[in-house]
């Protein structure tokens, strides 16, 4: 299933529209364009439905959120669900502030998405309709770890229910999960945390294998969570030998999903089906 994932994401080379936030845009048109698509960043409501006819998919983050694009985000929103493109959210933040907590809220009234994609805390909050997120960041207490996999998977899963959408949640371990199925994937690298934008990223990677193969969103997030993992640990081992930093990493994480493949995915994903 991933080789045909990354096959038709090559052949399609879709068309991703992004309304992002201003900290990570570079980086997620950077990785967008390193799997195979093609990024398109446009926020004005003036312009977004136009700009989501032409895509296909839509990625909406609320990472620098503000009353302007939350407009566009609806606008953009409800014309990809009326031409049937998948639609994918990246919570960034929610429950640090009645806001961004609030806009979720309003997001999923208004939007049927495709995936969700957040870290655990975030996740927590589009399920619970609040948290205490402390800035972008998972909280510890929300960590998951093998005593409390099982819960969150069960969370993962009634949120599927809940939204009808795949949903994946992104940290030292992941899930990708619909109602009757679920994922574990440990792949990936903790140094993925000490650089601003590995989860934009992430979900810009989500936006391009949903794009190409909008039949398949699970097996699309799937193989989406694992390619970006095994490109931070490929990333981390060149780092390490080079004795580069953090802005090395960055570069190489860029670097190693443009070079993943068929072969890099069978030899190095860690998926465990429940």
């Amino acid at each position: 299933m991933e080789e045909k994932i990354l096959k038709n994401v090559l052949l399609r080379t879709p068309i991703v529209h992004n309304i992002t936030n201003y900290v990570t845009v570079n980086d997620c048109a950077n990785i967008i364009l390193a799997c195979g698509g093609s990024p398109i960043m446009a926020d004005d409501y003036n312009e977004v439905e136009e700009i989501t006819c032409i895509c296909n998919s839509l990625v909406i983050n609320i990472g620098t959120l503000n009353e302007r694009t939350i407009l566009s985000m609806i606008k953009s929103g409800k014309k990809a669900n009326e031409l049937g493109i998948p639609v994918i959210l990246d919570p960034v933040g929610a429950g640090a502030s009645a806001f961004r907590s609030n806009t979720v809220r309003k997001l999923l009234d208004e939007i049927r998405f495709s995936v969700i994609r957040g870290n655990i805390s975030e996740i927590k909050t589009v399920y619970e309709g609040s948290g205490s997120t402390k800035g972008v960041d998972a909280a510890q207490t929300d960590a998951i770890n093998e005593s409390n996999l099982d819960e969150i998977i069960k969370l993962a899963q009634h949120l599927s229910e809940k939204t009808g959408a795949v949903i994946a949640i992104t940290g030292a371990v992941d899930l990708v999960a619909v109602e009757n199925k679920a994922y574990v994937i440990r792949n990936g690298h903790k140094m993925m945390s000490q650089i601003t934008g590995t989860g934009c990223m992430l979900t810009a990677v989500i936006g391009t294998f949903c794009g190409g193969n909008p039949d398949q969103l699970l097996e699309s997030t799937k193989t989406a969570v694992c390619a970006m993992g095994i490109s931070g640990e490929l990333a981390y081992q060149k780092t390490k030998r080079t004795n580069g930093g953090t802005s090395s990493f960055r570069t190489y994480l860029i670097d190693y999903m443009s070079k993943i493949d068929t072969t890099l995915l069978k030899e190095g994903s860690k998926i465990e089906s429940r």
